[in-house]
């Protein structure tokens, strides 16, 4: 079977700074135990990134998943995850005895203080997002008073928008384009007036996406490879499906619908942002192999 696999499939710029900052914590842990001095605690503050088999990885190094600042210990090494936290926990842990170390996505910390700066000049924030998504929970967090969150033009529609209030809008770093514009425009039509726009959605999600779209024109199935959390990878299947051709997203390869793809004559492959290499070329072995 042929495969057409996706140049950026796998991890981005932040994902692999994540790592490499953990996997840093990581060993210098270990030369101190090398050393003879008592092996100091790694921990991340919620799921470095959201992939289920990175993190198992990990676990099997020893290295504790965190969900409440008061699970820290003092000497504790806390690596803040990938999609940031909300700015009163990173408060909260910098206070501890520990060791923190922040790895937030450059992206997501930009946007976090493009919004914190936005609304210290008095305007209200409208995030295109994922409202239980970790990483809009933080973008949340420096938002102040009356931000609106919303997943859709139609959540966005029946907002409470009031015409007195100057609103900003910004998006979640892995969102849709095409979708945060057509909310743009709805905005503009029904305040009348053009609001100001924080350019928050990451270059690599954008290029992701318009590649497994270009793919997914010209296969007869598509492949979205990652975590079934991972909100990158979901929308990669969705601007796939969104051409008319049948997608799958799978964590593996022993997910994949052998049935339905076997009569297949190309099949496109594509993978979310936390997606090892390995399991993408796993998963690209097991296709060409039907």
């Amino acid at each position: 079977m042929n495969v057409i696999r996706a140049r950026t499939a796998g991890f981005c710029m932040g994902v692999s700074l994540a790592l490499r900052k953990l996997d840093r914590e990581v060993d210098r842990a270990e030369e101190k135990a090398a050393q003879g001095s008592p092996r100091c605690r790694i921990a991340t503050f919620g799921p470095i990134i959201h992939n289920p088999q990175v993190l198992e990885a990990y676990a099997g190094m020893g290295v504790r998943c965190l969900r409440q600042v008061g699970e820290v210990e003092a000497g504790d090494h806390v690596v803040i995850r990938a999609h940031g936290v909300p700015q009163q926990q990173e408060k909260a842990l910098r206070s501890r005895d520990a060791v923190v170390v922040d790895a937030t996505c450059p992206k997501v910390k930009k946007a976090q203080l493009g919004i914190e700066e936005q609304c210290r000049a008095g305007r209200t924030l409208l995030l295109f997002g994922e409202a239980e998504h970790p990483e809009v929970r933080g973008l949340l967090s420096y938002a102040g008073e009356g931000a609106l969150v919303f997943g859709s033009v139609d959540e966005l529609e029946g907002l409470p928008l009031q015409p007195e209030t100057e609103y900003f809008l910004a998006a979640q770093t892995t969102q849709d384009r095409v979708a945060f514009e057509a909310a743009r425009a709805w905005l503009h039509e029904r305040l009348g007036h053009e609001v100001p726009v924080l350019e928050t959605i990451c270059d690599a999600t954008r290029l992701r996406q318009q590649e497994a779209i270009d793919i997914a024109r010209k296969v007869d199935a598509m492949v979205v490879v990652g975590g079934f959390d991972s909100g990158n990878t979901r929308r990669l299947a969705d601007v796939a499906a969104a051409q008319g051709v049948f997608t799958v997203h799978v964590e593996n390869e022993s997910q994949l619908p052998v049935e339905q793809l076997r009569g297949c004559g190309i099949i496109g492959l594509t993978a979310g942002a936390s997606t090892p290499k390995s399991i993408i070329d796993a998963t690209q072995r097991f296709l060409e192999s039907l």
